[in-house]
């Protein structure tokens, strides 16, 4: 995918450029800046020598030396100040900077860290967002292999208003391994029961979402169509194109390729709820798309009920959702 936040150690990656978060002044910091240089070896420091002071925001490069990629990108984040001293803006510029340098170098990938969230006290939420909304908007137009690297749970920090809302989406709805937990808990909550047992996936638990009004004759003619002929009505439908919706999907040309020309082609679960969120289709006419491909929603699986909310909430942005999946160890939207 386009995309990625992972856990990893950014020293580890196999990139064309690794971004490190450096200190404004020639010497090593602690974090991610000491971590890069341990692992590039002392030419990194010599290098850096060269270069001398760094503006904040702004991003120089590197060899990455004994490091698996071409370039180290350097880039200067701010000190957090509580916001007053464009300490905002400032993160901003160090993403945009270093990608607009990896452009430059003809980078086909980069990893970053979150900029400022170690000692310079950057708050990892806000960081997160920020990291997300620069990236998520540069790979909508430019071709490169984009990573979020964190180092591990602590590292990473959803906005506490957006994970207590999914938390508590997932526990309203989320239904554990057995169809009598499912009974006992619809019914405490004042819902209506199936009629049905839970574990007939063609039978799924029926959304608030209100469903979008079909013509008996629209249904009949639309009743054969595979997923990707009925994918590509769809975008022809919202007057999309093909390219903004696979880069919205988190998807690369190559797999759309392949969708495109293959009418019988069946994608991966993930590819094809990547696919409907591009498309901002409702919650039925999302199942009635996923389900070309074989595919539900169920409320047994922890990723769908996610998923769900996200519809429910009218938030189609694949980037972000993937924020909220990662949060909760969940497989990512994309390829």
């Amino acid at each position: 995918m386009p995309f990625e936040i992972i856990r990893n150690d950014i020293t580890r990656m196999k990139v064309d450029a690794i971004v490190n978060s450096a200190n404004p002044q020639v010497f090593v910091g602690d974090g991610v800046d000491a971590a890069i240089h341990a692992a590039a070896g002392p030419e990194l420091f010599e290098a850096r020598k060269i270069i001398g002071d760094i503006p904040v925001g702004s991003a120089v490069s590197t060899p990455a030396y004994k490091l698996d990629a071409e370039y180290v990108i350097h880039t200067v984040g701010p000190i957090w100040n509580g916001g007053a001293e464009n300490e905002i803006e400032n993160v901003k510029l160090c993403y945009k900077n270093a990608l607009d340098l990896a452009l430059e170098k003809k980078c086909e990938s980069v990893a970053f860290p979150l900029i400022s969230t170690g000692t310079y006290g950057f708050p990892k939420a806000e960081a997160l967002k920020i990291a997300v909304s620069v990236i998520s908007e540069f790979v909508l137009i430019n071709d490169m292999k984009v990573f979020l690297v964190v180092y591990d749970r602590a590292s990473y920090s959803l906005s506490e208003k957006l994970f207590t809302a999914v938390a508590k989406f997932i526990d309203d709805n989320y239904i554990e391994e057995h169809p009598e937990y499912y009974q006992n808990r619809r019914r405490s909550q004042e819902f209506i029961a199936y009629a049905t047992p839970i574990f007939q996936e063609e039978e799924q638990y029926e959304s608030k979402t209100i469903k979008a009004e079909r013509s008996l004759d629209d249904l009949m003619d639309k009743l054969e169509e595979t997923f990707s002929i009925s994918l590509l009505r769809l975008i022809d439908e919202k007057g999309k194109t093909d390219v903004e919706i696979y880069k919205k999907a988190n998807l690369d040309r190559k797999l759309f390729s392949k969708i495109r020309s293959n009418k019988d082609y069946k994608p991966s679960k993930v590819t094809a709820i990547a696919l409907a969120l591009a498309l901002e289709l409702n919650l039925d006419e999302t199942k009635d798309l996923i389900g070309r491909a074989g595919f539900v929603l169920n409320h047994c699986n922890k990723f769908d009920v996610i998923i769900e909310y996200f519809i429910e909430q009218e938030k189609y942005n694949v980037f972000e959702i993937n924020e909220g999946l990662f949060a909760f160890d969940q497989v990512l939207l994309g390829i």
